[in-house]
């Protein structure tokens, strides 16, 4: 594939509003997850809410895509100076000629349950509510592309917790296909009732924060982001080179159960393999490595097997789940950032809350952050109905 670089990137999460307080977090070991507090929510868990939200409607012209998620994503975008970065590219490409490829899973469903529970006495929802443009899908995309003034292509991926990273798959394609010479990716989920119920009628949320790899892991904790990376093939004439570049991309799908993952992880370790053969690497060049990490018993050794059957057990390896909860959608492109932080400031961060891993696990999970150079990072992303995607992040582009 064609190296792509990292010319910018934004988050929000529950560790802060930009990428600096990101890394700040990370730096501290310290995590965002509190007790659960979330609205009618009443689950003995903890999660990874932003702060502000409720106090950041969109309005005025914006109005209409008014929902937590999409207000999730203005915030991202207004940090970092990434809409200025997404401008120059404009300048330089045509805004017909820069993509948006966002993922999600449940976008703003939380308007959707809020306007059930107020309907009217005849069962109508209020007219306000605008389903197209806060619950669909596509609303994150649609809302990031006219925030940036956007005509490019655009679509909204939804693949349950592979969503953010498969945008850095599909933007790879439209570049190479020729489709647009640059994109914004990356994804966006926040907090809803539906996703809390859910995974709690699943029997998968921790009572405590989640201890990924630990012996004495019981489940997840939920969490909200938003991550945005803008991506080219070169960067502009007389910029600075970039310090990040995305290598490779491996997809892959289970087709094994509609929730579980194949517990011997061959589909999780053939879209590893496609990473590596993308970016023309061995499993011996890859310096660290960001596991999904859930800390539910049957992925986190699933996982296991997918990595040591094709690194080892000699390869760095730690989840950041225990910062951020799992953010979903958004998780893809969260962990991408956290990856390419990883690189530009030469670190690895522990495995939160792991204290005692797992004697039945193999993959060498840190227990203490590594202050050492990282050239390359290899980030796993795997979700629901068996769905795999791997990204590969490098200092160089060959």
């Amino acid at each position: 594939m064609i190296p792509l670089a990292i010319s910018a990137y934004t988050t929000v999460s529950t560790l802060g509003r930009g990428a600096a307080a990101a890394l700040a977090a990370l730096r501290e070991e310290r995590s965002g997850l509190q007790p659960c507090d979330f609205a009618d929510a009443v689950l003995p868990t903890w999660v990874g809410a932003v702060a502000g939200l409720d106090e950041t409607p969109l309005s005025g012209a914006w109005a209409e895509y008014d929902c937590r998620n999409n207000r999730l994503a203005c915030m991202a975008l207004q940090h970092d100076d990434f809409a200025a970065a997404v401008a120059v590219a404009v300048a330089r490409y045509g805004a017909s000629r820069v993509g948006v490829f966002i993922g999600t899973s449940t976008a703003g469903i939380l308007s959707t349950e809020l306007a059930y529970r107020g309907r009217d006495e005849q069962g109508r929802f209020s007219t306000s509510f605008d389903f197209g443009k806060t619950q669909d899908v596509y609303s994150a995309a649609a809302f990031c592309r006219r925030w940036l003034a956007l005509e490019g292509p655009a679509l909204s991926i939804s693949t349950a917790c592979t969503s953010g990273a498969k945008t850095f798959a599909v933007a790879s394609r439209y570049i190479q296909a020729g489709l647009c010479d640059a994109a914004v990716v990356g994804g966006v989920d926040s907090l809803c009732l539906t996703t809390l119920y859910g995974f709690n009628s699943l029997q998968l949320l921790a009572a405590q924060p989640c201890r990924p790899w630990d012996s004495q892991r019981d489940g997840l904790s939920l969490g909200e982001a938003a991550g945005f990376v803008l991506l080219q093939a070169q960067p502009p004439p007389g910029a600075a080179q970039p310090r990040v570049w995305l290598r490779g991309y491996g997809e892959s799908s289970d087709a094994y159960h509609m929730s579980s993952a194949d517990p011997a992880g061959t589909g999780a370790q053939q879209a590893m393999r496609q990473a590596l053969e993308r970016a023309q690497l061995t499993p011996a060049q890859i310096d660290y490595i960001n596991v999904h990490g859930t800390a539910t018993p049957a992925n986190d050794s699933t996982e296991d097997n997918a990595i040591t059957g094709l690194f080892g057990s000699t390869t760095p390896c730690s989840s950041t789940k225990g910062w951020t909860g799992h953010t979903l959608g958004a998780a893809g492109a969260l962990e991408a950032i956290f990856a390419c932080l990883c690189i530009e400031h030469d670190f690895m961060p522990a495995s939160l809350n792991t204290v005692q891993p797992d004697p039945a696990l193999s993959a060498r999970i840190l227990l203490q952050a590594q202050d050492t150079p990282v050239h390359t990072v290899l980030s796993n992303s795997f979700g629901f109905g068996g769905t795999n995607c791997s990204l590969i992040f490098a200092q160089e582009a060959a």
